[in-house]
């Protein structure tokens, strides 16, 4: 049997090792305020590492293959773990994770398609499994927010929307506002990073390119691919989430679903 691979892998550990003096010198700041965070911290770390390890030898298995299922496979149980994480954010909002899930998945699917077809990226592991992993990480975060705060902008204002619905607007006239504002609050982050790229930080992709040895202009053509495709994403995800969200939010007669509003 060939352990090349595994030796390859312990020599390469030496510098993430190393590197753990920082999270060691935070454990024991942690200790001296009192912050009680030592046990997390530690425990985040070793979760890191044996994640981490573990997509990195799957990810290896995947690209030394030449069935394209694997990425399809790959893809969905991103969005199947993304679409849960962002439910749980939700988690007021009935059904939540389907809603979060779709929602991730079309968000994401109609980027793919696009970039593959416009023959942005090729339709291979080493492209598309790193491209779907940042867009499916952005839309989660955008998609659960904005769930979130379109429940709580509709609770926080129920007497406005009952208002609304009792002149004969409909469940989406009634909530434009809060709609608006819950898209506005998730996909802000999206686009405030889009316009500081570059001068604030050096983001994750063009460093990457860059400690690889690629040249600076090749590493800014890929990011601003990426950004492009971190907005599209995101906006498409966020939009479906709101319009699967209302059939939960009202009831058949246009009226307000309480039991939905009556939790914290």
């Amino acid at each position: 049997m060939d352990w090349d691979w595994l030796i390859e892998f312990v020599k390469g550990m030496a510098k993430p090792v190393a590197a753990l003096s920082v999270v060691l010198m935070a454990v024991l700041l942690s200790f001296m305020q009192k912050l009680g965070l030592e046990k997390e911290m530690i425990y985040s770390i070793l979760r890191a590492f044996l994640q981490l390890s573990i997509i990195g030898f799957v990810l290896q298995f995947i690209f030394n293959q030449e069935n394209s299922g694997w990425i399809v496979l790959a893809y969905l149980f991103m969005v199947s773990v993304a679409g849960y994480t962002a439910g749980q954010r939700a988690k007021h909002v009935p059904r939540g994770k389907y809603v979060a899930g779709i929602s991730i998945l079309a968000g994401t699917a109609v980027t793919m398609f696009l970039l593959v077809v416009l023959n942005v990226f090729p339709f291979t592991p080493r492209y598309i499994i790193p491209v779907a992993g940042m867009m499916v990480g952005n839309a989660m975060t955008v998609t659960g927010v904005t769930m979130k705060r379109l429940r709580d902008d509709i609770k926080i204002q129920t007497n406005l929307v009952e208002t609304a619905l009792a002149l004969g607007a409909t469940p989406r006239q009634a909530t434009l506002e809060q709609v608006k504002r819950a898209l506005v609050i998730a996909l802000s982050p999206v686009l405030d990073n889009a316009k500081t790229v570059g001068l604030i930080s050096l983001p994750g992709a063009m460093t990457g390119l860059i400690m690889g040895g690629a040249s600076p202009v090749e590493a800014i053509h890929l990011q601003i691919v990426v950004m492009n495709m971190l907005i599209g994403a995101s906006t498409v995800s966020s939009i479906m989430s709101t319009y699967l969200c209302w059939p939960a939010f009202f009831t058949k007669a246009y009226q307000l679903e309480t039991k939905v509003f009556s939790s914290d």
